[in-house]
């Protein structure tokens, strides 16, 4: 049993100070009344989900002493009495079974503390009076209202029913109990009465009322106060203690008396009639009608809202109009509550219904005379859409339904019966005044109509056509009486010149004015080759090539200016020709020619690339060579031996039967030159960063021409490649990888190791043991190794120190030896420099491959045997008998 909600609530109260305050104020049989509360919050921790509809399930057996005392501490500032906080718990669903279970426990149990009046000698401790809504206390542990959560739902037709009940209220009417004390308040039993006596004597009093009506003072015994007012009340006590305190006496005292109330007491009233919950409620003495209606719910669906009744000593005292409250926010319309006071909610009056374009279109409650106007009032009146000169009605007769009219006129006088049904309409979604202006205008849109209006006065109010404007044919769209539609043509060009009549716009009409570039495809040129920025362009006219290629960030270093040409359309009616293509002669410097070429819409001018133009192409040694790093490859076909020799040849340390290439593979993505010529540039700049000099002129304007150029070049790595290439690479990838009937993809690598006999090449530079070079090899050429490793299948996979002359079943046996599953027969051997050689078998004997320093014995694994099942067997037996006699019918 978790023991949370315990544990937080010892956690806050275990204030030595808070505990003796509580223990002081606790009166012998209503120490419980605070604790049934609190349990069930406890409960709510132990028993039960976060989310609490239902308590229904609590079982007060399995709650300890202790824990029941815990909380009983707790309760005593709650300020509920036995009776509120059993009617909250049974409306939340706790049996009331259970809840007598919790009153016997805890009238069983031993509560250390006892309450005295205080006197002088006790510091005065008094707390604010407290009364917390249920729902606030728990904190929305418990659901509020559970039973009327069936009742009702948030979107009630019927205004005024969520005044009392909502799902998500936060209206509670519950009573400021931390207010002055009223001087008209009646004293009664069950009031906490603070006596403060101040002045020349001082001592301090704090009783309650008994059930006689005494409040019994120390030392001086009881006085009657029930039925008295506190200012009454305040005589009677004065006169009382001035007997003893004589300071109170006389026109100049020098003592003085003031009484306040502390925790309030409790009052019953009876709710019954058309509400909620009808029954009997237990509330504070400063509840009024809408704190008792709260309690219950409200007025039920049948019940009125209009004509609340308050019965007190068997008299109607008052009957409330809700209304009053809800429209006007009137407060007076509420009463201070009594004990055993009745409030009776009769049924509804009569009720009418609104709908349409009302601010709140519900269901009114309507009383004896009262007219249309009043009605529109309690909706809130019209919206802003509403049509408000006429309202539909429909009313039931004695017979029939009948539907009438009621005008703006009559509101005031068309008096209310019960079942009208009201209908307010919207204004008609047309205009009265409008035309429309479209395209080729700066101000298009509505304009209003007026008499005399022609096409060219709506062409000013639209501020004019635009440039673009198609003048020769202008539409207008004009709607005739039987709303069909007829097409105007117009010219508007005659109408601007005068040589035309101006043509009278008419209510509704639409005109458009088409713009040039609507009738014509958007025309563009395109650049493509080695210049900065390949792409579509707009087209102007006059453009040349050069203008273009300036366009397009000037060439690239790759550019051959001698190899431009043009791509033109051509419309071949036999469909053989695609294409004009014009060669084009750029000067050196792009500048300005005498008679340059034309380009026309559409062109595709193309830049081709030197001949034989390439960056250079960078390889690595590394290993045992007296200078190793990056190095130039110098021609098409140089070797291995040459890169050797640039490189100041081999040390004294090398093992050159070790030596591997290590070679970019067909997937290896290369750098794009304009990603490496991002990279030059970034260098660049970064170096200048570094000298931390102030740069000249010239280097603050080469700085930004870089800057610029950067910010508009791609982050990736393929700028510069062609697109269909990388796709197409792309595709290549995804082909290759993906996995084929359960088959696990291909492992792809950007590189591969080659083995080379660098011995060889060495001795016979440029045969053909000697590789010609290519971009991003890499030659490692290894120290002198001693070792050999043993992997797979062997008893103990290890490293062994190499020894000359000595084969492949000698280190076998320094590993352990062959495993139970080894396949001895495809022992293999990878060689330092990544040469592979098996095993061979010749009859019954195996040739094992030579052991060099720095190689790799490994040994396989023979493959899971599979069982034979009976089932097999007897198929295999049976198919074997089969053949056999088949053989012996033949051979008869």
């Amino acid at each position: 049993m978790s023991l949370i909600g315990v544990g937080n609530v010892a956690k806050l109260y275990s204030h030595q100070k808070i505990l003796d305050m509580i223990s002081k104020r606790l009166v012998n049989h209503h120490w419980f009344h605070y604790a049934i509360f609190f349990l069930l919050v406890m409960l709510s921790h132990m028993a039960l989900p976060q989310s609490l509809e239902d308590i229904s399930s609590i079982n007060v057996d399995d709650l300890t002493d202790q824990q029941l005392e815990q909380l009983v501490n707790r309760a005593a500032e709650a300020g509920f009495s036995e009776e509120e906080l059993l009617q909250m718990a049974q409306l939340r669903g706790l049996p009331s079974s259970e809840v007598d279970k919790l009153k016997e426990r805890l009238d069983g149990l031993v509560i250390m503390g006892s309450y005295n009046g205080m006197n002088s000698s006790e510091s005065p401790s008094r707390s604010p009076r407290r009364q917390m809504e249920f729902n606030e206390i728990t904190q929305g542990m418990i659901s509020p209202q559970t039973d009327l959560d069936k009742l009702s739902s948030d979107k009630q037709p019927y205004f005024g029913m969520d005044l009392f009940y909502n799902k998500t209220r936060r209206l509670t009417f519950e009573p400021n109990l931390n207010l002055a004390t009223p001087r008209n308040y009646i004293l009664g039993p069950g009031d906490e009465v603070n006596i403060d006596i101040y002045g020349q004597s001082e001592t301090y009093y704090q009783t309650s009322v008994t059930p006689e009506g005494q409040i019994i003072l120390e030392n001086i015994g009881p006085i009657s106060v029930s039925g008295l007012t506190i200012e009454d009340a305040s005589k009677v006590i004065r006169n009382r203690l001035s007997t003893y305190y004589t300071g109170l006496k006389g026109s100049k005292p020098n003592t003085f008396l003031q009484i306040t109330l502390g925790n309030i007491r409790t009052i019953k009233v009876n709710l019954v009639g058309e509400v909620r919950l009808p029954g009997t409620f237990t509330l504070s003495a400063f509840s009024n009608v809408f704190n008792a209606l709260y309690a219950a719910g409200g007025p039920n669906t049948n019940g009125s809202m209009r004509r609340v009744k308050l019965i007190r000593n068997q008299q109607e005292i008052a009957e409330i109009d809700l209304y009053a409250f809800l429209i006007d926010g009137d407060p007076g319309v509420n009463m201070t509550l009594q004990d055993q006071d009745i409030i009776l909610v009769p049924p509804y009056l009569a009720r009418v219904s609104l709908e349409g374009e009302v601010k709140r279109p519900k269901v009114f409650e309507v009383k004896e005379n009262e007219t249309f106007a009043d009605v529109l009032e309690f909706a809130g009146g019209f919206t802003d859409k509403a049509f408000k000169e006429k309202v539909g009605v429909t009313r039931v007769t004695n017979k029939e339904k009948a539907v009438s009219d009621v005008y703006k006129d009559q509101f005031s006088m068309f008096l209310m019966k019960g079942g009208d049904h009201y209908t307010v309409g919207e204004i008609l979604d047309r205009y009265t005044n409008r035309v429309q202006v479209k395209g080729a205008v700066y101000r298009p849109g509505n304009y209003a109509f007026e008499q005399g209006l022609t096409l060219s006065k709506l062409i000013e109010k639209a501020e004019g056509l635009k440039g673009e404007a198609f003048t020769n044919r202008v539409n207008i769209l004009r709607t005739k009486a039987d709303l069909s539609t007829r097409l105007i043509q117009v010219d508007l060009d005659a109408i601007m010149k005068g040589s035309a009549t101006d043509v009278s716009i008419s209510r509704e009409d639409v005109i458009h004015v088409p713009s040039i570039y609507d009738l014509k495809e958007e025309t563009y040129v395109k650049v493509s080759g080695e210049v900065l920025n390949p792409g579509t362009y707009l087209y102007s006219e006059n453009m040349t090539p050069a203008d273009l290629i300036l366009m397009a960030g000037g060439l690239k270093e790759s550019a051959s200016k001698e190899d431009v040409e043009i791509a033109r359309r051509k419309s071949d009616q036999a469909g053989r020709a695609y294409a004009d293509i014009i060669p084009v002669a750029l000067d050196n410097d792009l500048g300005l020619s005498s008679n340059p070429q034309v380009l026309l819409p559409y062109d595709h001018l193309t830049v081709r690339r030197k001949t034989n133009f390439s960056l250079e192409r960078m390889v690595k040694i590394e290993g045992q060579v007296k200078s190793p790093g990056n190095f130039a490859i110098s021609q098409a076909e140089e070797r291995i031996s040459s890169l050797i020799s640039r490189s100041g040849g081999l040390t004294e340390f090398a093992y050159p039967k070790g030596a591997t290439l290590i070679r970019r593979t067909e997937f290896y993505k290369n750098q794009s030159e304009k990603a490496r010529n991002k990279d030059n540039l970034l260098n660049l700049l970064q170096r200048l960063n570094r000298e931390n000099l102030e740069p000249t002129e010239s280097q603050k304007q080469m700085i930004d021409r870089i800057g610029n150029y950067l910010f508009g070049m791609s982050d990736s790595v393929e700028s510069g490649l062609d697109q269909s290439v990388v796709e197409a690479r792309e595709r290549l990838f995804n082909d290759i990888s993906s996995s084929r009937d359960g088959v696990n993809p291909i492992q792809l690598r950007e590189t591969e190791t080659i083995a080379i006999d660098l011995v060889s090449i060495i001795n016979n530079p440029g045969s053909k043991y000697d590789l010609i070079l290519e971009e991003g090899d890499i030659l490692s050429v290894p120290r002198k190794l001693q070792t050999v490793r043993l992997r797979g299948d062997v008893i103990y996979p290890t490293t062994i120190r190499h020894e000359n002359f000595k084969g492949l079943p000698y280190y076998i046996n320094k590993a352990g030896g062959f495993n139970v599953r080894a396949k001895r027969k495809r022992t293999y051997v990878v060689y330092a420099n990544g040469e592979v050689a098996r095993t061979k078998n010749y009859l019954f004997f195996n040739a094992y491959p030579k052991i060099e320093p720095g190689s790799e014995i490994i040994v396989p694994t023979k493959g899971p045997k599979i069982p034979i099942r009976p089932s097999d067997l007897v198929g295999i037996t049976t198919g074997l008998a089969t053949i056999a006699f088949l053989i012996t019918q033949i051979i008869n």
